[in-house]
């Protein structure tokens, strides 16, 4: 596969992934909940059905809802703290599936904040080493490169359960409150979107790191 192949190939994956997670999130981001809470309450409902507690659940920027083990809190956008569409609550049960892995001690998501420092240091500095690299024809610098990007590509894939078993938890969650089967399909379809975008990520990032490898065996 040709460096630009790579490129369209990867662009495809990504734009189809996105543009499915954000037609989902706005088709059932109208129809309302018949629960009548906000998502705020759902998350704070869903802890303490799991027995729960000192999770800080705040409004935060749009699109950026997340839960941050570092402060033991839960980041919901305003569509969805204050919200009680279908979109809201599931997405902010998956937030608290996530407070949840962290009050019990999920195996991957441990794991995965292990790894963290690395890579963040990893995602930074493969690009530059695999330059310096390439330009000074040492394949030392390229190798490095190539261990370096695929920290990151097992930090993607070591995300995947972690998102995976929160949605799982959500889901659980949001069945055992009795919703309407309708809208147990409808949430379960927003969060197989959102899903779908970290699959995308993981399977691009691989493909890059196999470009990678083929180039430096190709040398």
């Amino acid at each position: 596969m040709s460096y630009w192949m790579l490129v369209i190939v990867t662009l495809v994956i990504g734009m189809a992934a996105s543009g499915y997670v954000n037609s989902q999130l706005r088709k059932y981001g109208k129809v309302a909940s018949s629960t009548g809470i906000t998502g705020a309450q759902a998350a704070e409902n869903m802890l303490q059905a799991h027995g729960v507690y000192g999770v800080r659940i705040v409004q935060g920027a749009e699109g950026q809802d997340h839960f941050d083990p570092r402060n033991n809190s839960i980041s919901l956008s305003p569509s969805v703290f204050g919200h009680s569409s279908v979109t809201a609550i599931a997405t902010a049960c998956h937030e608290a599936g996530h407070a949840c892995q962290y009050a019990a001690d999920y195996t991957p998501m441990k794991v995965r904040g292990a790894i963290v420092p690395a890579v963040n240091l990893a995602s930074n500095a493969w690009i530059f080493i695999l330059l310096i690299g390439i330009f000074m024809n040492l394949m030392g610098l390229v190798n490095l490169a190539i261990i370096l990007y695929a920290v990151v590509v097992i930090f993607q894939l070591v995300t995947l359960p972690v998102e995976f078993n929160a949605s799982h938890r959500a889901m659980d969650y949001m069945k055992s409150i009795n919703l309407p089967a309708g809208e147990v399909s409808a949430s379960f379809s927003v969060l197989r979107a959102c899903a779908l975008t970290y699959v995308a990520a993981a399977l691009a990032s691989a493909l890059q790191l196999l470009y990678l490898l083929n180039m430096r065996d190709g040398d």
